[in-house]
């Protein structure tokens, strides 16, 4: 799988995720080719580009639980960014806010069971938004893996969601910089200050939210800085963002810079228990699915390894299998207690094709994901009539000029009739002259004897 930005795109590259509009209806399928309409209409949606697959390349599979969810993502991020601008010009909320909240807290808030947490491409342009939601996301399902009070939930979707409104007023001179100078991240601090006593401001009945966003990034800062003497203070709340805005972070996928790896994120985390509380890293853990059955992994023997059994009580040391001589190598025992996994195989996407059928005949029991069926997008469906279209059009002229041979095949007859009606006029005339040449001569011979 490749990223191609818009104005590299060609005619036949075929998509390698769906494509969808700010109200969630699909564009453009997955393996569907691009053509020239519909590269042009593409450059339209303001996308900085899209995963592309390579020649030879199968189409990943993808899960209608997979589906929905890249769907959710892209009509809640149209909605979050038209919302957070909506506050920032207007210094109030409106109730659109809370709708998001409800519709974050309804789909992931009461889940009882993992989920594939799909990373999206970022820019420094729609960075804020994509990282609000999934922070959210990643609250919400965390806030109920810790049974939490609704109140408090809710109260931390809002926090996630509006957490760094702040920096969107930051200047681009420093915005759309990789790394900031000490200076610079001071300027960086003042704006996101700024942006929670917008916070209060917007919430002047309830100080619980800007109370969480406060104490959420005094806490990550202390943290950087080294200081870890009130981290004791940090209400639970809280201490749910800084797990999910670090996890989120590191994993995040951005055109300049690389992502970290979920198991690179996941022993980040569990490697800083006074910075990051154990019971909620576990509820992360419990909430997204990270090693399981068909992801690639390299060993701390630097040998690859394909896992082919989670562990639910370790989840990095599952049971995988070598790629060098197809040995089994369960890290959950003991025996293999010195090798590690160290990483994810990098890759751009974190789906896979793996062979269930062959682990379950050999006594491995796998999830076998049931794959969405493709279906045809109305940007897609739109593009094959234009072309349909086209197709006929260039038919016409060929239809038109039959019909005009035909014409003139038919005209040629009826000048031909009318030839051949006239040489039998001709014929005729001519038999009747010589009929009356020997009818004369007859009548001459009669009179001369």
């Amino acid at each position: 799988m490749l990223f191609v930005k818009t104005d590299r795109l060609k005619q036949g590259m075929r998509l390698a995720r769906p494509i969808y509009n700010k109200d969630g209806v699909l564009l453009y399928e997955r393996n569907s080719k691009l053509t020239y309409q519909g590269i042009q209409s593409i450059r339209t949606f303001g996308l900085l580009g899209l995963f592309i697959l390579e020649p030879a390349e199968p189409v990943p599979p993808m899960t209608q639980e997979d589906i929905l969810f890249e769907r959710f993502q892209t009509m809640t991020v149209f909605a979050i960014r038209e919302e957070l601008n909506k506050i920032k010009q207007d210094k109030k909320k409106s109730p659109k806010l809370q709708s998001i909240v409800n519709n974050i807290l309804q789909r992931y808030g009461y889940l009882n069971k993992k989920i594939n947490f799909i990373q999206n491409l970022r820019s420094k342009e729609d960075y804020i938004y994509k990282h609000s939601l999934n922070v959210a996301i990643l609250s919400a399902m965390m806030a109920h893996v810790l049974n939490m009070k609704r109140e408090d939930q809710i109260n931390v979707i809002i926090a996630a969601l509006v957490h760094e409104i702040g920096k969107l007023s930051i200047p681009n001179a420093i915005a759309k910089k990789d790394h900031w100078t000490e200076d610079e991240l001071g300027v960086i601090d003042t704006y996101e200050m700024a942006g929670h006593e917008l916070v209060g401001n917007v919430f002047p009945g309830d100080p619980t939210v800007k109370r969480l966003c406060v104490q959420m990034s005094k806490a990550l800062r202390d943290a950087r800085a080294g200081n870890l003497d009130n981290m004791g203070k940090v209400v639970l709340g809280a201490k749910v963002l800084m797990v999910a805005e670090t996890y989120d972070t590191m994993t995040a996928m951005r055109l300049t810079l690389p992502p970290e790896s979920e198991v690179v994120a996941i022993k980040h985390l569990l490697g800083n228990p006074e910075v990051f509380e154990p019971a909620i890293v576990d509820a992360l853990i419990q909430s997204i699915n990270i090693l399981i059955p068909g992801v690639s992994v390299e060993l701390s023997t630097r040998e690859k390894a394909i896992v082919i059994r989670n562990n639910e009580e370790n989840v990095l040391r599952p049971m995988v299998l070598g790629f060098k001589d197809n040995n089994i190598i369960d890290l959950g025992d003991r025996n293999y207690k010195e090798i590690e996994v160290t990483d994810i195989m990098k890759t751009m996407d974190n789906r896979y094709v793996i062979d269930t059928q062959t682990l379950i005949e050999n006594g491995f029991p796998v999830p076998v994901p049931k794959e969405a069926e493709m279906q045809v997008g109305i940007a897609q469906e739109e593009s094959a009539n234009e072309e349909a279209a086209k197709g006929e059009a260039l038919e016409e002229p060929a239809k038109e000029e039959t019909a005009q041979g035909k014409a003139l095949e038919e005209v040629t007859e009826e000048e031909a009739s009318k030839g051949e009606a006239l040489e039998e006029a001709v014929e005729k005339k001519a038999s009747k002259e010589e009929a009356l040449a020997e009818s004369a001569e007859e009548e001459t011979g009669k009179g001369e004897h």
